[in-house]
């Protein structure tokens, strides 16, 4: 079984490196697209502090479709464009928002959160989505977030066989 202990460090590029270890250790035998999802999102939510949501939107149906996540209910679809997470969609761009009041067009599904940031998930040329990660804190996220993550989608890239329904 396998048990994620809280990481001690106040390295943040040392804490994504264990925490990305986990991952892998998490999906690496796992053949299933949705648990690997499940069990990211659950890995996340309980080893980054200072969050209130962690989770995924696929990208299917020409729109964001709620995934796997821990937190509170959120919005089901998002139009590509709209709001932090079809921005990044849309741009394929990572997106830091250090205050989500601020941003044009934010979609406030827990209004708890003050600070958001969401990676393209991208494999080869296709969009699968997006990792969305919330805070009740400002300025909670940096390009040292943006970097661990990345490379937490990368780790999950490497071991997901993507349905094609995500296109």
């Amino acid at each position: 079984m396998f048990t994620a202990e809280i990481i001690e460090t106040h390295d943040r590029k040392e804490f994504y490196r264990q925490l990305n270890m986990y991952l892998v250790q998490l999906i690496e035998e796992e053949p299933d697209w949705l648990a690997s999802l499940c069990n990211a999102a659950s890995l996340l939510y309980l080893l980054i502090q200072d969050i209130n949501w962690a989770g995924f939107y696929l990208y299917k149906e020409g729109q964001l479709i709620l995934g796997p996540f821990q937190g509170k209910p959120a919005c089901t679809r998002i139009a590509l464009g709209r709001g932090v997470c079809g921005t990044a969609a849309q741009t394929r761009e990572i997106q830091i928002v250090e205050d989500v009041d601020l941003f044009p067009g934010h979609i406030a599904c827990d209004a708890a959160s003050r600070s958001e940031i969401v990676i393209p998930i991208i494999k080869g040329e296709r969009l699968i989505g997006v990792l969305d990660i919330d805070s009740p804190s400002k300025a909670r996220f940096d390009d040292e977030d943006a970097r661990g993550l990345t490379d937490f989608i990368d780790m999950l890239n490497r071991h997901i066989n993507w349905p094609e329904e995500f296109k």
